[in-house]
């Protein structure tokens, strides 16, 4: 593997150094072609291994195989010789031929990139995930400000201030590139009525709650949505699951797409992490002539303020359950007070006050979180129907997870990334999920609906959620506990348990036991809108450097550059090709800056001596010159330096 990724590197270098040399080309082609001399032609830095002489050019192959530059005459900074009386030197031909040749470079830059987004057009574009392009979001902060005001999984952005959504790259740059504050645009969308309404709020960027380090920031889009699927391997391969998973026996076969866990319609993997994890159990309630379900929390007795007459209840469940190998304090039960035949009397109350804001928060997830109500009757734990206090008390102490998966191919099978979001839509069935849905925990459970399937009722499997070494745990739980000491400091109570929640990182966590696959989609769009849609997204962060310190941060240098086309060959030639021609583009934009060291630099000062009939002399140009390229160099430290620390993960 360490070999693999060491060749991958060296076609990342490769390829930086090809669109170096290609510039330099630009160069060289245009200096030949208005009668400079062009004494070195370099491919590579570093001592010469070979050189040869062609057409009065030295050309030479440097050691290190990165980029090359081009050596006109009267470029070397010869105190002794005044470049402009180079008859055939850079200086020595006139501004417009100077022009010519400092253009030359980055517009070979620019059509490589163009070429390059057309040989990917022509080949069919770049297979991406689902995640990656889809509008929807698949997680939301429950911390946030967008959770607050109702945003949920499964709802779409359309826009963050000015900018419409393009692909979810698009949530991180939005941050990156935020002022004090981002108006987030779009749709909140019920996917049983197929109704979406339009939501528009100002949202101010915060610290990300799960990842510490440089300033990472986010608006509260945790994740996009993406596909749940069980399916074969993608090299057609068989893909069994183990003989430990909860899933092995329930009725899932290939194909199938996780649709609803436990309540909620489930629209990533974190999602159906948290609700495994919540806590909370599916309960079918009757409340006045209507059945719904309700997710409600399942706790442990000791944690629950109980009077006397309600301990003794507790007990007589506990002896009718036969449930005499746990103590009472021990079990689980809900935090309610109730008869014997399951209908709600009172809501009871914690020891701890953030275990109960934590049970009962201000703002739950959906409908089915809001506090059960007095006279409501309990039907059924987990589908699975009880009629008295000591059945639930029972069926508590076990947490059955109900799954309803899609099973239709075409669901699931590879589509253009234009108008996948509607496919989404197009695929739920939002009927034959309520009808599901609405049977379950009654006597008559549907188990089809279309193309749903309820599975068999699993129980999740607890596992660690961080798989590393006994070192690395070792440190990692030295640092766990330092941040859960930073939210001890919160004054904040809700908040304070919120963050708690939120930080879990080396319980036991609860999972189904399947490795999901996202629905892949065909992205390719024309080369002129990929070039289009590429300058655009340069430019937003070129103007964010000026207006935006904190975005500097983000930048990345020639280590940065090469770990991204290394992680792109690793994913294969196309999407290598795809970060070629985007840093191709950028190579070609950034060299047109009106910066003295930079090509643009030189296209300015020979445009001003046209106008003006004056040459510049050199020492003005040394002046000129010689801050800027201190700036320079100054500016690829900085970059390498966050490029570094991003490789250690220390941020980013």
């Amino acid at each position: 593997m360490a070999f693999v990724s060491m060749f991958y590197t060296l076609l990342a270098v490769l390829g930086l150094g090809f669109l170096i040399f290609i510039h330099e080309l630009g160069h060289y082609w245009m200096a030949k072609r208005v009668g400079m001399r062009v004494d070195t032609f370099a491919i590579g830095f570093g001592r010469p291994l070979f050189s040869w002489m062609h057409d009065g050019t030295k050309w030479q192959i440097g050691w290190l195989p990165f980029g090359g530059y081009v050596k006109i005459a009267g470029t070397d900074g010869d105190p002794e010789v005044d470049p402009y009386t180079v008859t055939d030197g850079f200086y020595g031909k006139g501004p417009w031929a100077r022009i010519k040749v400092a253009f030359m470079g980055p517009i070979v830059n620019l059509i490589f990139a163009f070429v390059a987004f057309g040989v990917l057009w022509s080949l069919g574009g770049r297979d991406k995930n689902f995640l990656e392009t889809t509008s929807k979001i698949g997680w939301v902060d429950p911390q946030s400000a967008l959770y607050a005001e109702g945003v949920r999984p499964g709802d779409e952005i359309t826009g963050y201030d000015e900018h419409p959504f393009h692909t979810a790259a698009d949530h991180k740059y939005a941050v990156i590139l935020a002022g004090a504050e981002v108006q987030v645009k779009g749709n909140k969308v019920n996917y049983l009525s197929g109704e979406k309404t339009p939501f528009d709020y100002k949202i101010t960027p915060y610290a990300h709650p799960l990842v510490r380090g440089k300033g990472k920031m986010t608006l509260g889009v945790m994740s996009p949505v993406h596909y749940l699927i069980y399916n074969r391997l993608p090299n057609n391969d068989e893909n069994p699951l183990s003989d430990n998973s909860p899933l092995k026996d329930s009725g899932l076969q290939y194909v199938d797409r996780i649709l609803w866990v436990d309540g909620e319609m489930v629209f990533s993997s974190t999602q159906l992490e948290d609700i495994l994890n919540d806590g909370r159990v599916l309960l079918t309630i009757q409340r006045g002539d209507t059945i719904q379900l309700a997710r409600v929390p399942r706790v442990i007795v000791d944690e629950l303020k109980l009077d006397n007459a309600f301990k003794d209840e507790l007990l007589d469940w506990q002896f009718e359950a036969q449930l005499k190998n746990v103590k009472m304090q021990e079990l689980y039960a809900l935090p309610y007070d109730m008869t014997y035949n399951g209908v709600i009397e009172k809501e009871l109350t914690f020891f701890d006050k953030e275990k109960q804001m934590e049970a009962f928060p201000r703002e739950p997830f959906s409908e089915l979180e809001k506090p059960l109500q007095v006279g409501d009757r309990i039907l059924a734990v987990d589908n699975v129907p009880v009629s008295k206090a000591y059945e639930l008390l029972k069926n508590l102490q076990t947490h059955h997870v109900s799954i309803i998966v899609q099973r239709d191919p075409s669901a699931i099978q590879k589509i253009p990334s234009r108008g996948s979001d509607l496919d989404f839509d197009k695929h739920i069935d939002g009927q034959a999920l309520n009808r599901i849905v609405s049977s379950i925990g009654t006597e008559n459970v549907v188990t089809t609906a279309g193309n749903l399937t309820l599975l068999k009722s699993v129980t999740p499997v607890a596992t660690k959620v961080i798989h590393a070494s006994p070192e690395n745990l070792a440190a990692l739980a030295a640092y766990s506990k330092e941040v859960q000491k930073e939210f001890e400091t919160i004054s904040d109570p809700v908040k304070r348990a919120q963050m708690l929640a939120t930080w879990k990182p080396f319980e036991d966590r609860m999972i189904l036991g399947f490795p999901p696959q996202d629905r892949k989609v065909s992205f390719n769009p024309t080369p002129t809108e990929l070039f289009s849609s590429v300058f655009q997204e340069l430019w937003r962060v070129f103007t964010a450097i000026f207006e935006k310190p904190t975005s500097r941060d983000w930048l990345s240098g020639p280590v940065g550059i090469v770990r991204a086309v290394h992680d792109s060959w690793m994913l294969g030639a196309r999407e290598a090709l795809f970060w070629l021609g985007v840093i191709s583009l950028n190579l070609g934009v950034l060299n047109l800056l009106p910066i003295p060291v930079l090509d643009g630099g030189t296209i300015c000062l020979s445009f001003l001596e046209l106008v003006t009939g004056r040459q510049m002399k050199q020492k003005t140009l040394e002046r000129l010159i010689l801050p800027f390229a201190i700036i320079l160099i100054g500016f690829f430290v900085y970059v390498t330096y966050n490029d570094i620390l991003r490789m250690l993960g220390l941020w980013g």
